[in-house]
């Protein structure tokens, strides 16, 4: 690959992580939706085991980033851990600094709406550009490749059963409006991924080229 075009790769990576985190601070945090993924799974095994969130999703991630080694090759999880990185920076310093308010108050259904789009469309150019964002997006990407499901279908399909089960501690109306922002973001993901791309390279594509989710 030519050193500018793998500059512009790594340029839309960024910026696509970057996005994803402003959203999820904005959108998902101040607007209460639940989480899906492997956050989504730390917080199960917090309320059900009192593990801690921070290194169950570690103990989550490391394996994946292994089988990804080998299957998606070193290049894939060098822009990953990058992606990662700005990602949980982006992130940090939006909930730190940030001094936007992005609250839809009682429109919880506008709120996931926007929260599905912008996150669909972000992880999309993350993915779209040979990176991801977090060990389940890794996860979603071998299912894919595996059974040549959709990323963005298999990216809804994991964070809803995993907010089906969150159901035991979760107010029933936020996982509901949750689900609803992760079918949105599953089918922007599809659109963004496979956009201008020729139907038949799209699964090799998005291989070599994929809620969740701050912690």
């Amino acid at each position: 690959m030519r050193k500018n075009e793998q500059l512009r790769h790594i340029v839309w990576m960024l910026l696509g992580s970057m996005l994803l985190a402003f959203s999820y601070y904005h959108i998902n945090f101040q607007n209460h939706l639940a989480e899906g993924g492997f956050v989504g799974l730390a917080l199960i095994g917090k309320y059900t085991f009192d593990w801690s969130p921070a290194l169950t999703v570690l103990m989550l991630d490391i394996p994946v980033f292994i089988a990804a080694w080998f299957f998606q090759g070193r290049r894939f999880i060098m822009n990953t851990a990058l992606a990662t990185g700005v990602f949980s920076l982006t992130y940090e310093l939006c909930e730190r600094y940030s001094p936007w308010v992005m609250n839809f108050g009682s429109n919880m259904v506008l709120a996931a709406v926007v929260s599905g789009v912008l996150t669909g469309f972000a992880a999309g150019i993350v993915l779209r550009h040979g990176g991801a964002t977090g060990g389940d997006d890794i996860v979603a990407l071998l299912i894919s490749r595996l059974t040549k499901i959709s990323v963005g279908t298999v990216f809804m399909l994991i964070d809803i059963a995993v907010l089906l089960v969150s159901l035991f501690y979760l107010p029933l109306w936020d996982t509901l409006y949750t689900i609803l922002a992760v079918s949105i973001a599953g089918k922007v993901i599809t659109w963004t991924v496979q956009a201008g791309v020729p139907q038949r390279a799209v699964p090799v594509r998005s291989q070599t080229a994929v809620h969740h989710q701050h912690g």
